[in-house]
């Protein structure tokens, strides 16, 4: 949970969402990524480091399996490769969704995974994680969801 630390004091949060986000995939230069760099990383693949990272997040069960196959993850793995593109963007998108919850509950762990994992009645029941592992769209409708909370309407 110390990728979430700097999320509790926003004065230390670093300022762009690739940062972050890169911060949340256990990127060596998070603090100087920027958006194409980031958008490089990810279209060239993702190391397993980066599943690796997230799934000490949300626990590994929450990416192996759901968002990335095991044997797939264990093959880049043993053969020293990056993740596919595919696997990559879903990385991507998952990480996207948990800055953005991680923004709003400041860190708080329990919190966010309360919220990614309990069914919401404005994504027609269901539970945020599983809408962002399903499609970019569906990350992006968790995201919108979040800013809207953010910018203080009833959600």
């Amino acid at each position: 949970m110390v990728a979430l630390d700097v999320y509790m004091n926003p004065e230390t949060l670093p300022g762009t969402e690739a940062a972050r986000v890169g911060k949340l995939l256990g990127l060596k230069e998070s603090a100087s990524l920027d958006d194409i760099l980031l958008a490089d990383h990810v279209a060239s693949g993702l190391a397993v480091s980066a599943a690796e990272a997230l799934g000490t997040l949300l626990g590994r069960a929450s990416i192996v399996g759901p968002l990335i196959p095991e044997a797939t993850l264990r093959r880049a793995k043993k053969q020293r490769k990056a993740l596919s593109r595919e696997m990559s963007e879903r990385l991507y998108e998952v990480s996207r969704v948990i800055d953005a919850a991680s923004r709003l509950y400041r860190g708080d762990m329990p919190a966010i995974s309360r919220f990614l994992n309990r069914p919401h009645p404005l994504l027609h029941g269901r539970a945020p994680l599983d809408l962002a592992r399903s499609s970019s769209a569906g990350a992006d409708a968790v995201i919108n969801l979040l800013r809207r909370a953010e910018s203080g309407f009833a959600v």
